[in-house]
């Protein structure tokens, strides 16, 4: 099983971009900090995330650096020959979930702010979530 749940903070702002088919492609890089600490410091994994199709688009508009987001998706590794003739490895997260936490909106949200899930297809982001009364428990 190849499952991976995660919750960071985005290194710098994700970057949007369209492959040759025209299928859009978000890449950022999430701060993720380890459940234990070495002499008292909580060490932090950088970690490559990726997003497809309408997702990425929703990630772009709405996530930027130090922005809060929780992953669920798969880690995926991938090699390349570079310029120089080196073969070079590359490990990243494959998402097929992002929830905002936090939003450009200095982490408050408004109605259009909040997307939800979405897989790693042509279903997009989801629809906006929206509290009533009747949600609270008391």
């Amino acid at each position: 099983m190849n499952k991976v749940f995660l919750i960071g903070n985005l290194t710098k702002d994700p970057e949007l971009t369209t492959t040759g088919n025209g299928i859009q492609l978000c890449k950022f890089t999430l701060a993720v900090s380890r459940r234990f600490s070495r002499d008292g410091q909580r060490e932090t994994d950088f970690l490559n995330i990726v997003v497809w199709r309408n997702q990425a688009e929703n990630c772009a508009k709405y996530l930027k650096k130090g922005s809060k987001a929780a992953i669920s998706g798969s880690i995926q590794t991938r090699s390349y020959d570079a310029a120089d003739g080196t073969k070079r490895y590359v490990t990243e997260i494959a998402a097929d979930e992002v929830q905002f936490l936090s939003t450009k909106n200095e982490g408050t949200y408004e109605d259009s702010d909040v997307f939800e899930g979405g897989s790693n297809n042509n279903s997009g982001g989801g629809s906006a979530l929206k509290p009533t009364d009747d949600d609270l428990p008391f």
